[in-house]
């Protein structure tokens, strides 16, 4: 089943996708550009947002929930978020179908005519602007830390499963606060939330960082964002917190009065990261096998295939295997038996090989015997035989050793594959010939931007936050720059 997937080498965009389908992740669904996520896939999704809240929540966050369609007059009302996402709005008519009298199925009936458009959200911050308006009226209605888990539209023609479709599930988080001070320190907060989850839960090693103008999300005064590095030396933004300085309040006005009795606007932020996350999680780690999913996330960690010739033999395997579950169980490690008769041990190891299961037990009559088990660890493939004594301490290591050695692993390859470049030429080789991030100086303006984007198609993918400040001179205008700023071909 395995061998079906096409290598990373030979073809890397096929690999991904086949591995999407074949690892039952996800399908295309019967909406152009639309996907279904299938249960394996929706419960590492679960257990990522599970993580996500729990850590939004010990900062201080509720969730709430708001409309999904947006009147169009709010789109109207702040000019670059519409002009950033005005190429990409779904847009409600109509309200009612009625039959063809012509008997050509349904139509849509002409005089169900809305009065005023809806737009099928792809951000929320406009209808959330607006809702804020009837919630704040003194600073001790401040600050407000609101998050909501939603899905949002965005008209995309070119997709690709979790990395790029027309709808996807996300949370946004929308904060309002009543001094700029506390709105940036809440820009920073998140995207420090983000890194943590990125590299301690995902394994994925990621660079924050400022966002040019030119990349900045449509409305913020400053985007922050964790960038991560694919096996194919591809970037992938995995997730943003913008700081909106007073640009929704005043467009919606909403105003607060201070402690000292003035009338000022609120400032505030939004963050948020996407089922994107899936797609980072499969190409940091995944191999010609199949998926490598970190313990932390994966739907179950552990899997135990019983070996046997006769019935009596699996109530003897199955016997012993309870004691495991339990034990495993009870050191929180989530544990699947599968002693289905429909298919041969061989089949399921390629199976969850496939599935990334991160520790795949084995046992049988003979192991009974001797008190062991076989172990297989899904990150380097390596089999063992332990005791059946203490499994469960040291399945609960080995995990942890898995974990950290994916991380290991994807940091390794960012280090490799991470260039310091001080000339165009250089730039434009190491893009064609190696890709990764590529540490350049740059003069700061969006026309350079532009034309290398435009050239290369490579982007600043941000500012680092970590770097000295080094002098040195545009590699593509020779004037003066005081840092240098990370480029990569993304998705």
């Amino acid at each position: 089943m395995a061998k079906e997937l096409t290598s990373k080498e030979e073809n890397y965009s096929q690999w991904y996708n086949d591995l999407v389908v074949k690892a039952d992740l996800a399908e295309n669904s019967a909406v152009r550009g639309c996907m279904v996520i299938k249960p394996y896939g929706y419960a590492i999704w679960e257990k990522m947002q599970a993580q996500l809240d729990r850590m939004f929540k010990e900062t201080g966050h509720e969730n709430a929930y708001f409309p999904l369609f947006i009147p169009k007059s709010f789109f109207s009302k702040e000019a670059d978020h519409v002009e950033g996402f005005a190429k990409e709005c779904a847009v409600v008519t109509h309200y009612r179908l009625k039959n063809d009298p012509d008997g050509n199925g349904v139509v849509v009936d002409p005089d169900a005519k809305l009065e005023e458009e809806l737009i099928v959200r792809p951000t929320s911050e406009t209808i959330i602007w607006n809702t804020y308006k009837n919630w704040i009226q003194s600073y001790r209605d401040l600050p407000i830390l609101v998050n909501q888990w939603a899905n949002v539209v965005r008209w995309e023609m070119r997709t690709r499963m979790f990395l790029r479709t027309a709808e996807f599930l996300w949370q946004e988080g929308h904060t309002a606060h009543a001094t700029k001070q506390e709105a940036m320190e809440e820009t920073e907060r998140m995207i420090n939330v983000y890194a943590d989850f990125a590299e301690n839960y995902m394994a994925v090693p990621v660079i924050k960082g400022a966002k040019s103008a030119n990349e900045r999300f449509a409305g913020a005064l400053e985007t922050y964002t964790i960038e991560a590095l694919m096996q194919d030396g591809k970037a992938l933004q995995s997730g943003t917190s913008h700081f909106l300085g007073q640009n929704f309040a005043k467009a919606f006005d909403v105003q607060f009065t201070s402690k000292e009795g003035k009338l000022d606007y609120v400032w505030a932020t939004s963050w948020g990261v996407s089922t994107r996350l899936m797609g980072a999680l499969i190409m940091a780690h995944s191999d010609n096998n199949g998926l490598v999913l970190p313990p932390k996330l994966a739907p179950f960690q552990v899997v135990i295939v019983p070996i046997y010739r006769k019935t009596e033999q699996l109530a003897e395997v199955s016997e012993k295997v309870d004691e495991i579950i339990t034990k495993l169980q009870a050191r929180g490690i989530s544990v699947k038996y599968d002693n289905r008769d429909t298919q041969r041990p061989g089949w399921k190891f390629a199976e969850y090989e496939l599935k990334g299961v991160p520790v795949r037990l084995a046992i049988g009559p003979r192991d009974l015997e001797n008190g062991t088990v076989e172990v297989a660890r899904r990150d380097t493939l390596e089999k063992s035989v332990q005791s059946l004594e203490d499994i469960d301490q040291y399945v609960d290591d080995l995990l942890i050793e898995i974990q950290n050695n994916i991380y290991r692993k994807a940091w390794k390859f960012r280090e490799e594959s991470t260039v310091k470049v001080d000339t165009y030429e250089e730039f434009k080789e190491v893009l064609n010939t190696k890709g990764g991030f590529i540490l350049a100086h740059w003069d700061g303006t969006s026309e350079t931007e532009t034309r290398i984007k435009e050239e290369t198609k490579a982007t600043i993918r941000c500012i680092p936050f970590e770097g000295e400040e080094e002098e040195g001179v545009c590699m593509v205008t020779g004037k003066p720059s005081k840092r240098r700023v990370l480029f990569a071909l993304a998705y």
